[in-house]
């Protein structure tokens, strides 16, 4: 986990000296004018689809995602960004197994790397589809058992070998809106990684996401 946490951090440090390496390619293309910053703070409504009964959160649940962004341009003569940052972000899903309420809370430090278009409207306000992938590792949550009273009520790991693994990737995508430095977007994830244990059910996570913020 450690290590996972220190190449996402290197990597985030990294990203202002590959933007100095695309510059070049025209003298008015500089780091100050190419590179921004952002911080996100949003709502995410997350599912869990699994073939597993005991696994399958296919009801929505509500979470907070909150993050810090980087992104750069890849071409001097196109209005095109890549993108990637570092969140928080809870999500999960609830479930009922023979009647009995399952909640999940799977909490993920989540990175991103998406393709971003930013279309210009009127010098202020931009409009900015992107689409790409994420990666994500579990660092905590829990399964609640409500059972059928609350004798029969127990919590469990969300990351554990009777329930779900910590790596999760999948496809972003989304779209932004931009006025001055005032940010919003909604994303969907797609998670195409199964998530739990067996070797015969799959799992797999969703979510959409309602993010604020501001750039720099």
């Amino acid at each position: 986990m450690r290590k996972i946490l220190l190449a996402v951090v290197a990597f985030m440090m990294a990203v202002p000296s590959m933007a100095q390496y695309v510059a070049p390619f025209n003298s008015s293309y500089t780091e100050e004018h190419n590179v921004y910053y952002g911080l996100r703070l949003g709502w995410a409504l997350a599912t869990v689809n699994s073939d597993d009964d005991r696994l399958d959160g296919g009801s929505v649940r509500s979470g907070i995602n909150i993050g810090a962004i980087i992104g750069f341009q890849l071409s001097p003569v196109a209005p095109v960004y890549l993108e990637t940052g570092l969140y928080y972000t809870g999500k999960g899903g609830n479930g009922k197994v023979d009647g009995n309420k399952f909640t999940y809370d799977l909490n993920y430090l989540e990175m991103p790397i998406i393709a971003k278009y930013k279309y210009d409207v009127d010098g202020r306000f931009g409009v900015q589809p992107f689409a790409g992938g994420y990666v994500a590792c579990g660092v905590g949550g829990k399964v609640k058992d409500y059972g059928t009273s609350v004798d029969d009520r127990a919590v469990y790991s969300s990351f554990s070998g009777d329930f779900f693994k910590r790596f999760d990737a999948g496809i972003r995508i989304g779209c932004g809106a931009e006025f001055q430095m005032i940010y919003a977007e909604i994303a969907y994830d797609f998670g195409l990684v199964n998530i739990c244990h067996s070797d015969f059910d799959s799992s797999h996570t969703g979510c959409f996401y309602l993010n604020f913020g501001v750039n720099f």
